[in-house]
């Protein structure tokens, strides 16, 4: 747990002081079980100008276990999907993964990154857009840089759109709690 503990504040060290390109992580409060990253759609991608949010949790057995990531925000892709599980070696165990201890939260987030940029449709999630990617690229474009725009590009404005965090999702719930006793006691 002190192994655990010290890596992941080493890890949060080293996002916050030399992230990767176009990623940003930090743990969501004081804790280190649950991380918010946000990663900015390459430019020479059908993603460009798009910020795109992940939830990252990350397993009490980590680094043996990988972390789970999935995105928040809605993203048109092979790899993705709809809720933003994301089908990349490097998120599972061998024999069927190429997770290993050595990785990182860093590499981690900068191989979705490149996944976004360089889609792997032979082994899709999305079995419909991986044929589109292969036999309708530019359909396949147009669609990914249409939901970019309407889902990754006016974060604010579409965040009701988005599947909330767990963590989110615990706050909104205590939220309107707090919301209903305060009308109970005004009335």
């Amino acid at each position: 747990m002190a192994r655990r503990l010290g890596r992941l504040t080493r890890e949060c060290q080293q996002l916050r002081e030399s992230p990767p390109a176009g990623v940003s992580c930090w743990p969501e409060g004081d804790n280190l079980d649950v991380f918010t990253a946000e990663i900015v759609g390459d430019e020479d991608s059908v993603y460009s100008g798009g910020m795109f949010r992940l939830e990252v949790e990350v397993p009490e057995r980590y680094p043996f276990l990988p972390p789970k990531i999935r995105f928040l925000t809605k993203i048109y892709h092979p790899n993705i999907d709809s809720a933003g599980r994301i089908c990349l070696d490097i998120l599972k165990l061998p024999p069927s993964g190429s997770w290993r201890p050595a990785h990182n939260l860093a590499s981690v987030l900068s191989s979705i990154r490149l996944l976004m940029s360089d889609p792997n449709p032979n082994d899709p999630l999305m079995t419909e857009i991986a044929e589109e990617y292969q036999l309708q690229k530019s359909q396949y474009e147009s669609t990914a840089r249409d939901w970019t725009v309407k889902y990754a590009k006016n974060f604010v404005v579409n965040k009701q759109d988005e599947p909330q965090s767990s963590a989110g999702k615990r706050k909104a719930e205590s939220d309107s709690d707090d919301e209903a006793r305060e009308k109970k006691v005004k009335t």
